[in-house]
């Protein structure tokens, strides 16, 4: 088993199948008093499968309006010491046909709050799918890492 392959293999052993609590963070559509941009982070759950994360959230929410302007994310794992890029993507209302094999999956790692914080009825409730690019493991503590390019399927220790 290469480098990039064991990477795979430890995120969907530690991001697979569980509810995760996540930071993810967009570009605001308000700039700072200079003008420049300014990042937007907020705390989702998630569920990994396939080398993305999906999280059940609003169509109207400032992370989507922000998503929809600028699809470039980034997401936080402070725990497992993992932070990684990627290209998030409105998949549409969670009870559209296209996504009920994948909603057939999350609701049950959900389950405890999933009908307490959502409405299926309302087709404003999306899908975000946030697909990875790159990323990197790095515990401080040992100085040790490893860089992952998702994208061209690649892994280096750092």
């Amino acid at each position: 088993m290469n480098k990039y392959e064991e990477a795979m293999k430890k995120l969907d052993e530690d991001f697979g199948g569980k509810d995760n609590l996540i930071s993810i963070s967009t570009i605001s559509l308000s700039q700072n008093d200079d003008g420049s941009c300014r990042p937007d982070a907020r705390l989702v759950d998630a569920h990994y499968e396939n080398g993305a994360f999906y999280t059940v959230t609003y169509a109207t929410s400032n992370k989507m309006l922000q998503i929809a302007k600028n699809p470039n994310v980034a997401l936080c794992f402070v725990v497992d010491k993992l932070t990684v890029d990627g290209i998030a993507e409105n998949l549409g209302w969670v009870c559209d046909e296209k996504n009920l094999d994948l909603m057939s999956r999350i609701r049950p790692v959900f389950a405890k709050w999933y009908d307490e914080a959502n409405n299926d009825e309302d087709q404003s409730t999306c899908l975000l799918r946030v697909t990875l690019t790159k990323g990197l493991w790095f515990d401080a503590h040992t100085g040790e890492g490893t860089r992952v390019d998702f994208m061209n399927k690649t892994a280096e220790k750092v």
